[in-house]
């Protein structure tokens, strides 16, 4: 299980975040001289050299992304412009993509980080431009939500690009897009002009995912470990019935991909954090089938994350960087893995940096939320831990300081039951190779803990 550190803070980390921001403005530059948009979006490196993969374009707002976020870390205006200019060219599609349930990744990314830079003043307010990141946003989150299946008990979910009868863990982050579209005062209309609630909506989804998504170790889940995270849940579309757990990029359904599993550690208390600074009248009239009132979905959310978080904290090596899929059948032959720092170069598992890149940034916002609560010590434990997990990722053999790679964060898995991923000659499994999701999510902790660091307003997606 990971080795916390509790004397580690985000102050001792700038160093190594400065040292990020700086390797990371070379790689964002290498990919805009090297990269041929008739090619795509990049995904993921080969050897080095970002390639797309034709499956969904959900890493393009990433890819700008990482230009604001570099703005944003070191001022430089150059990478402001670049970002901002490619939104403008390149991210429209996204906002009113239907096929996709990516819009949180997408366009978050790129418009709301716009958007929160201009009201930080750090872009020169211009009511025409702010009103451009508010429409994007609005209409971004509102078409996420009418991608939906709609089950029995006041339950429902934003369905996957697979289909309506497929709920992925993934989307839990992506429903920020409802969250900040409801804020905006945005609502999805729908037939004879009903008005549908985005908050609620997300609401529902959450409740769903960690109802089918998480696993608690009693009741349904006795069977099962507390924590666990199934990648993806199937449903009867016709009667609303729960059918199985099935996982489209970890090992099996009965085993935790730990990408997914990020996903929910950072998803939930993101959403937290939101809900925190929600009246208790936006609860009125919502959902009632399944919550009642505020508290009552913060304490629902905070048992999710604390599940989850404690599944990540047990099933890590002790420097927190993750093996790709908890039941991997090659770990047996790794030995005691566990009690042993993750090893990216060896012969039998991959590790997925990426896993940990958005794990981090998961555990450290659940430690300051259940601080703010007056929970000290537990919160501690999760701070702490997620700052064990940036102070590894930010250093050798993660970090990329090859000059001539365009990746940030090495060591990444993309799909490996797809065998999408580069093995490199006279290695077995994938290593040295980044994924764009892996350095934006780097990036995000990064200016994360530097705004931390530095007394700067505490990075979030909503307003």
């Amino acid at each position: 299980m990971i080795k916390i550190n509790f004397d580690i803070a985000p102050q001792t980390l700038v160093p190594k975040l400065e040292n990020l921001f700086e390797y990371a403005g070379q790689k964002i530059w290498l990919i805009k001289k090297k990269w041929n948009p008739e090619k795509g979006t990049p995904v993921f490196t080969i050897n080095g050299k970002y390639t797309s993969r034709g499956w969904t374009e959900w890493t393009q707002g990433f890819q700008f992304g990482c230009a604001i976020l570099q703005h944003d870390a070191t001022g430089e205006k150059r990478f402001l412009e670049y970002g901002r200019e490619n939104t403008f060219k390149h991210m429209s599609p996204h906002v009113s993509h239907t096929g996709v349930h990516d819009h949180g990744f997408n366009n978050i990314s790129t418009y709301g980080n716009l958007l929160r830079l201009m009201l930080e003043d750090q872009i020169q307010e211009n009511e025409m431009e702010k009103s451009y990141y508010e429409m994007a946003l609005k209409i971004s989150g509102a078409v996420q939500a009418a991608r939906w299946t709609q089950l029995p008990e006041g339950l429902g979910y934003i369905f996957s690009f697979n289909g309506p009868h497929s709920l992925f863990s993934d989307t839990i982050r992506s429903i920020r897009s409802l969250a900040i579209s409801h804020q905006l005062g945005q609502v999805l209309m729908g037939e004879q002009d009903s008005k549908i609630n985005l908050f609620e909506r997300g609401l529902q989804h959450a409740e769903t995912t960690a109802r089918y998504n998480v696993y608690f170790g009693h009741g349904r889940d006795a069977y099962d470990l507390r924590g666990r995270v199934v990648h993806e849940s199937i449903f009867n579309i016709k009667s609303g019935e729960y059918r199985c757990p099935s996982s489209q990029q970890g090992y099996s359904p009965f085993s935790t991909w730990t990408r997914g599993l990020a996903w929910i550690l950072l998803g939930y208390p993101e959403l937290l954090e939101y809900i925190e600074t929600l009246e208790e009248n936006e609860f009125q009239g919502i959902a009632n089938e399944i919550y009642d009132g505020k508290a009552a979905v913060i304490k629902r959310f905070t048992e999710v994350a604390e599940a989850v978080a404690d599944f990540y904290l047990k099933n890590t090596p002790v420097d927190g960087i993750p093996y790709w899929d908890t039941g991997a059948p090659g770990l047996g032959r790794l030995g005691n893995y566990l009690d042993n720092p993750a090893d990216p170069f060896n012969e039998h598992e991959p590790v997925d940096s990426s896993a940990a890149a958005i794990a981090a940034q998961g555990l450290i916002r659940l430690g300051n939320f259940l601080i703010k609560l007056g929970q000290q010590n537990k919160g501690r434990k999760y701070f702490q831990a997620g700052l064990t997990v940036a102070n590894q990722l930010f250093e050798a053999p993660y970090l990329s300081t090859d000059s001539n790679h365009q990746g940030l964060i090495l060591h990444a898995v993309y799909h490996r039951p797809n065998g999408w991923d580069y093995i490199p000659p006279g290695k077995k499994v994938p290593c040295g190779e980044s994924c764009m999701w892996g350095d934006f999510h780097a990036m995000e902790l990064g200016i994360f803990l530097l705004r931390m660091a530095k007394g700067r307003p505490y990075y979030k997606f909503f307003l």
